[in-house]
């Protein structure tokens, strides 16, 4: 059985927040919500017939690149909501996802905006769409959790960011494909602010994806406050693998 309801052109998955996924306010966690993201993500397009299965038979996969999430109001621990998905159509080289978390009267709490690649998963390089028309087709929906596609998010000038210590990629780090989960660089980026700043609940974030990192990896962090808004950045050998814009 595959746990998501078709709800018109959207599919749904109700759930009870549990405790191991909020902080100490009880509050939804932001990379929690990723997680649940990408697993709704993964079902629905399974149903849709271009999920993991159907482009692992093709030695391709899905790769998120960019994720904007805006947070209206926080869902807390045994609060059942629901959350919606639905794939939106390509432009360029993205696929564009979108999500939104409910409460169970029907009240937004989060909603939110990907885009996607398809690589090769022996080269990893990328897939172009028009080599996958016959493997991903589906109807464009127009309706917009967020209108605009998640941004390029980049970091300011070098110079001007403070180091935030260095990670080193480990086995909860990893996902099925063997590198690094999307949602634990904004643990990263998260662990890396001051207390005082993460004790406020994250009003909007945006994060890109540039370059994968694999176990035994140091990512050394940096970080820097711009007019309200904290970026932390990743980098391997001086290359940024993630970017991460967020408001408070």
């Amino acid at each position: 059985m595959v746990p998501v309801i078709r709800d018109g052109y959207k599919f749904r998955q109700d759930l009870c927040i549990p405790c191991y996924q909020t902080d100490s306010k009880m509050a939804l966690k932001p990379a929690a919500f990723m997680d649940m993201a990408q697993e709704i993500a993964y079902w629905a397009a399974e149903e849709l017939g271009f999920g993991y299965d159907s482009l692992h038979v093709h030695h391709t996969a899905w790769v998120l690149t960019r994720l904007h999430i805006h947070f209206h109001e926080a869902a807390h621990w045994r609060e059942w909501v629901r959350l919606f998905t639905w794939h939106k159509r390509s432009e360029g080289l993205f696929y564009l996802r979108d999500f939104e978390l409910q409460s169970q009267d029907g009240k937004p709490l989060i909603e939110a905006t990907s885009s996607w690649v398809v690589i090769d998963e022996q080269t990893r390089r990328l897939v172009r769409p028009e080599v996958l028309q016959e493997r991903i087709r589906t109807e464009p929906e127009t309706a917009d959790a967020i209108a605009e596609p998640a941004p390029k998010v980049v970091f300011p000038p070098q110079e001007a960011g403070e180091p935030a210590g260095v990670h080193i990629v480990s086995y909860s780090d990893l996902d099925m494909i063997g590198h690094t989960n999307n949602a634990r660089y904004v643990v990263w980026a998260m662990d890396c602010l001051p207390p005082e700043v993460t004790e406020s609940p994250v009003k909007d974030l945006c994060i890109n994806f540039n370059k994968e990192t694999k176990a035994g990896e140091s990512v050394a962090l940096f970080r820097l406050q711009s007019y309200g808004v904290w970026y932390v950045e990743g980098r391997v050998d001086g290359k940024s693998c993630f970017t991460v814009k967020m408001v408070f």
